[in-house]
């Protein structure tokens, strides 16, 4: 009796191992043509910064359903006036690297924030801020909350500042960076950058938000 009901326990213990691995799924994503343009500027004086990366990006699994929460939605900025484009490029789905693409903030730290319009569970953020060349943004953080202002419950999914932030600068490509969210549930997306290392400017081109409304 005792081996029948330990059997049983452990099918059902297979048996749910396996649901929430199927209910696991590869994300999917459209990626911009690689785009390299003009001489390169020497990138120097990041002290943390990650190996530049190679071939695809490993495979990121989401639950089943997820989407991108951020196509279309609202954008506010630090600077409502860009000095080249208009907020809603951020989140209009064209991650190409033309000219046109993207916006450019000026100098110092500036940040973007998205309005998903309701509490979601995020997954992860992917973030494209030009990569049309080799370059490095600087203090890029990414936050979520429900707190448009975010001046409380605030949780920070990606930190790269040399004296604050536990993860690594990287370089632009044309892949994005994909920022593991772990399922923080938040309404709004704010990202901050300072600069980079081929001028003093701040730009992005797209942002997607991976997840699903929380129920």
């Amino acid at each position: 009796m005792k081996n029948l009901v330990y059997n049983i326990a452990v099918a059902a213990l297979l048996t749910g191992t396996v649901a929430l691995a199927e209910d696991k799924i590869p994300l999917q994503t459209d990626l911009p043509k690689p785009l390299f343009v003009g001489t390169p500027v020497p990138i120097k004086g990041i002290p943390n910064l990650e190996p530049k990366t190679k071939g695809e990006r490993p495979e990121f699994l989401v639950p089943a359903g997820t989407v991108n929460l951020a196509k279309g939605k609202k954008v506010t900025a630090s600077d409502s006036e860009p000095v080249i484009g208009t907020l809603d490029l951020i989140t209009d789905g064209d991650k190409e690297g033309d000219e046109g693409s993207w916006v450019e903030f000026g100098p110092g730290k500036q940040w973007v924030q998205i309005d998903l319009e309701k509490e979601s569970e995020i997954s992860a953020v992917l973030v494209w801020h030009f990569h049309s060349q080799e370059r490095v943004y600087k203090d890029v953080v990414v936050q979520v909350s429900n707190d448009p202002k975010f001046e409380k419950d605030v949780t920070t999914i990606f930190n790269d500042t040399p004296d604050a932030g536990k993860d690594l600068a990287y370089i632009e490509n044309y892949r994005g960076k994909l920022i593991d969210a772990k399922g923080v549930k938040g309404r709004y997306v704010r990202l901050y950058s300072n600069g980079n290392t081929t001028n003093k400017m701040n730009h992005y081109i797209e942002v997607e938000v991976f997840g699903k409304p929380a129920a």
